[in-house]
């Protein structure tokens, strides 16, 4: 096999092609690329807030707003349509309708509110006052009468007819009576205030009296029917009578049982007085 030479294809040309240029963003100075980023977020956004308005505007069926001032508010004259130019067809003959959108204004008691619910506009104070305000409350002044009782007092006296320590109610107590009026304020039915205006006795309570026995025991030798020492005998006279005895008493004394003795004579409840 024959060894060919290899052939000089000499010194290559040097290549002038151009390389890819740079976009031209990659070319803009950095205060220009901030510009632009700030410029396609505006512009995003904004697209974003008209199509999300018209979204909800088509979903909510807000109704469009009327015209307001003079125009809407004078009464509307009567619209009259104009006849159509004859064509030569009489059945195509039909009134052109009103091109104007002024012509027609929708009267101003008739459009719907503006301020409705589906508006999203906050009904005025005026009407919030009259339909969402609560009502006033109902305040009641009215007079209550009560009665209290007034205890009554105890009064001890000292009877020497009673034995030693013995008590005996000589009057009844009772209480009195005390009458207070009131004035007595209710609001939406519940109490609020509670006034003392008046305080009166009417009833006067009775004090009681319990009388306690100071009389000494007496010995055995006395007769327990008389209060002084009268000795127990078959007989006691009066000292100093006609009385012939065994037993002499001094008087006075008192009655308290049976006179066995015979010795109040006069029957005035004191002996040998």
């Amino acid at each position: 096999m024959t060894m060919q030479p290899p052939q000089n294809p000499g010194p290559h040309p040097p290549s002038f092609a151009p390389g890819p240029r740079p976009n031209w963003f990659r070319r803009a100075s950095p205060g220009r690329r901030v510009a632009v980023i700030l410029g396609s977020v505006a512009l995003s956004f904004l697209l974003l807030c008209c199509t999300g308005g018209a979204i909800i505007g088509a979903l909510t069926g807000e109704p469009e707003s009327t015209r307001t001032g003079t125009a809407a508010d004078e009464p509307q004259q009567p619209i009259v349509a104009a006849p159509a130019e004859p064509t030569g067809d009489t059945d195509a003959q039909v009134a052109s309708p009103i091109a104007d959108p002024s012509a027609t204004q929708v009267p101003s008691d008739a459009a719907p509110s503006s301020a409705g619910p589906s508006s999203g506009v906050a009904p005025s104070a005026g009407a919030a006052s009259t339909s969402g305000a609560a009502p006033a409350p109902v305040v009641r002044v009215r007079t209550v009468t009560e009665q209290a009782a007034i205890k009554h007092g105890v009064r001890t006296v000292k009877d020497s007819s009673l034995a030693e320590g013995k008590r005996v109610v000589r009057t009844k107590g009772v209480d009195g009576v005390r009458t207070l009026t009131y004035q007595v304020t209710t609001t939406d039915g519940v109490q609020t205030g509670r006034k003392l205006v008046k305080s009166a006795v009417t009833k006067q309570p009775v004090t009681e009296v319990v009388a306690v026995g100071t009389k000494k025991p007496q010995s055995s030798n006395c007769d327990p029917n008389y209060s002084g020492c009268v000795p127990i005998a078959s007989d006691v006279d009066c000292a100093g009578g006609s009385g012939n005895g065994p037993a002499y008493v001094s008087g006075p004394v008192r009655v308290i049982g049976n006179d066995i003795y015979d010795l109040d004579r006069d029957g005035d409840g004191t002996a040998c007085d």
